[in-house]
């Protein structure tokens, strides 16, 4: 997966259509299609023309930790923290004195005061429907490589590692 640059041109948004064209090979993880894009990438193959598609998606939900009061007043007050840091910045820039260094702490320690509160009272009003943490994932079991009907003789030979064309030899004058 690729993300589009912020400061890149607009381009007209592509309706959600499958890929057309042949299968250029099939990988069992992303990362080896990705390498295989890559590869003809680097042989100069029009990239434009390809497409990965990821088939029998699955969504994975990896458990990474169990909840506590302790765990949820740590995040709290370090998200806290680092809101109560950017409005204290803000007050310090915006100081007409600039003796104001002393409001960047006190707003962090208000800001972390305040995320540890709301962090508790949130666990505490939600506690028994999710008492764990988890990261969420969606896999795919294979991943196939799609390329133009027209080009995929040219792309198998470049991933092979054989020339894209035969090399014709140049023609010899004979000597006059």
């Amino acid at each position: 997966m690729s993300n589009q640059s912020l400061f890149s041109r607009r381009r007209p948004v592509l309706p959600p259509v499958l890929p057309r064209g042949e299968v250029l090979g099939s990988y069992s993880t992303y990362a080896d299609a990705q390498g295989a894009v890559d590869a003809l990438a680097k042989a100069d193959f029009p990239v434009k023309e390809l497409s990965i598609v990821g088939n029998d998606l699955k969504s994975v939900e990896r458990v990474t930790g169990k909840l506590t009061y302790g765990r949820v007043a740590l995040a709290g007050a370090a998200s806290g923290a680092w809101l109560g840091i950017f409005f204290g910045i803000l007050f310090f820039l915006f100081s007409p004195t600039g003796s104001s260094l002393p409001f960047v702490f006190a707003a962090l320690i208000m800001g972390a005061g305040f995320g540890m509160l709301l962090g508790i009272a949130s666990y505490a009003i939600n506690r028994r429907r999710r008492d764990f943490t988890s990261t969420m994932q969606v896999i795919a079991t294979n991943y196939q490589v799609i390329v133009d009907a027209e080009l995929v003789n040219r792309a198998r030979n470049l991933l092979s590692g054989s020339p894209a064309a035969p090399e014709v030899p140049e023609a010899t004058t004979p000597p006059v």
